[in-house]
């Protein structure tokens, strides 16, 4: 078999199985199974495989036909030009939600040397965005569950630099985390979708961990919880920027306006959904 008849057998079978972009997903494990891009493919495509390497491009194409997350297939992706290792267990990082780090890097322009929480950080993508736009800030990325804690300290130890810390706390909890008080800013890209439409989910966001997508009832849970708990941990002129679903942003600003934020902004992504809420938290 050739390169070129293994890449179009794999393709063809990802079509049939409904995967929504075959011809992508399937250079993706190409790269993988035989370090070789698509240039390379024009190049030697009509060389031989190696057996061995073949044999490992068709079983991660039978697992991305089972509908595994590529993402998870390949061990790693890319976000803010970082290659973040993921896995079972941890948010896939969405291209979305650099617009949160871009929000958060333009609030702070006014501090100097900010102290920051990223809470709900899964894989870090968040904070480790932010401390690449403000190399003086200081982060701390909250996270609580072991499985998604084990993959933001592996890119914590890849990208971090020492300046990006790992913290393992609940943020729903009252007592989470003491340490974390008098912040410039918090940002979160938290749970978000009503635990009824967790079934109604892509296969592949079905894969992805459930305490990393169910907001409760409402899909508020979390923004309730950044109000009442974390907001009173700013300093006064602090910001915050969360991400959201493209239907919560009238609820989300509300929330957080008897909170006590002003200034409140919500920001599109670049497909036009409302993406991102931020404001200025002021101590009465």
């Amino acid at each position: 078999m050739t390169f070129q008849q293994a890449y179009q057998q794999g393709r063809s079978l990802l079509r049939r199985a409904g995967v929504e972009s075959p011809a992508f997903d399937t250079i993706c494990l190409f790269r993988r199974a035989f370090g070789m891009d698509r240039q390379g493919l024009l190049l030697r495509g009509e060389e031989e495989a190696p057996p061995m390497q073949a044999k490992e491009f068709f079983r991660t194409i039978e697992e991305r036909r089972s509908r595994r997350p590529l993402q998870y297939i390949l061990g790693e992706w890319e976000f803010f030009g970082m290659r973040l290792a993921v896995g079972e267990g941890v948010l896939i990082p969405r291209e979305e939600t650099e617009l949160l780090v871009y929000t958060a890097a333009e609030l702070l322009g006014g501090h100097p040397a900010p102290l920051v929480a990223d809470l709900c950080a899964g894989t870090g993508a968040v904070g480790l965005g932010l401390s690449r736009l403000r190399g003086d800030a200081r982060v701390a990325c909250v996270e609580w569950y072991g499985q998604a804690f084990s993959y933001l300290q592996k890119n914590l130890g890849r990208y971090g630099d020492g300046r990006v810390l790992a913290v393992q706390a609940d943020i729903t909890r009252e007592d989470a985390a003491p340490e974390l008080w008098n912040l410039n800013a918090v940002i979160s890209n938290p749970p978000y979708i009503e635990a009824s439409e967790l079934p109604l989910l892509q296969k592949e966001v079905q894969a992805e961990p459930a305490t990393a997508l169910d907001g409760g009832s409402d899909g508020l849970d979390f923004y309730r919880a950044i109000a009442q708990i974390w907001l009173p941990r700013l300093k006064s002129g602090g910001i915050v920027a969360v991400e959201i679903g493209e239907t919560q942003a009238e609820k989300v600003s509300a929330l957080f306006r008897g909170a006590g934020l002003s200034r409140i902004q919500i920001r599109p992504d670049f497909n036009g959904f409302d993406r991102v809420v931020s404001g200025v938290y002021r101590r009465e």
